[in-house]
């Protein structure tokens, strides 16, 4: 049905993690691989395209990331999620793809045929987000009719805004899927949940 969407990924990492009390995305797993190491490759399982944001003075090998990964360093971050959401969007505004899927770098237990499903469900007019248990989670998928809105962001309120503004545009997707609400905020996050299995590198097949 949206074979011809292109999705592009959006991946935010450039946050400080004051409650976590160290840089958590450097946080092992019990697999050794680091929290930030695993949300992005459980991202790559699904989009073709990845677009990493961190702080201004990150490196890819500080943080043990392929030297292919696309980077954006902002120095913006201090400013919040918001402002770091509003550098990656104007960063891909001229990159031919219908809509961006906003990931977060602490959220390694999406399960990709979840990513599969919004991006079936994707459309360049449309907001689309997963809901577990009566409850929104990431990550959300905005058409590139809401690029210009996201690109205006700044402080640390994100895109919920923009979403309550936009609801006759916005698409709740049902899913049965805990990860999508599964964020680490403090190190009894990372204990009380499983590491997650290294994804496949088999892509489900989108309709």
């Amino acid at each position: 049905m949206h074979a011809e969407i292109r999705v592009v990924g959006l991946m935010l990492a450039a946050g400080h993690a004051s409650r976590f009390g160290a840089d958590k995305r450097r946080a092992r797993l019990a697999d050794g691989r680091t929290l930030l190491e695993a949300s992005l490759a459980n991202a790559a399982a699904t989009f073709d395209e990845l677009l990493l944001v961190v702080r201004a003075g990150d490196t890819l090998a500080d943080l043990r990331l392929p030297p292919q990964i696309r980077v954006l360093h902002t120095p913006s971050a201090e400013r919040g999620l918001g402002a770091s959401l509003a550098a990656g969007a104007t960063a891909l505004s001229a990159y031919p793809s219908d809509a961006l899927a906003v990931l977060l770098g602490d959220m390694p237990w999406i399960r990709p045929q979840t990513c599969a499903r919004l991006i079936a469900e994707a459309d360049g007019q449309r907001i689309v987000q997963p809901w577990h248990a009566g409850q929104p989670g990431h990550p959300v998928v905005f058409g590139r009719a809401f690029w210009p809105a996201l690109c205006t962001l700044d402080g640390d309120e994100g895109a919920r805004r923009l979403i309550r503004r936009d609801a006759a545009h916005y698409r709740a997707l049902p899913v049965d899927d805990p990860g999508v609400l599964q964020d680490v905020d403090r190190p009894a996050d990372l204990d009380e949940r499983m590491a997650p299995a290294a994804p496949s590198t088999h892509r489900p097949a989108r309709s």
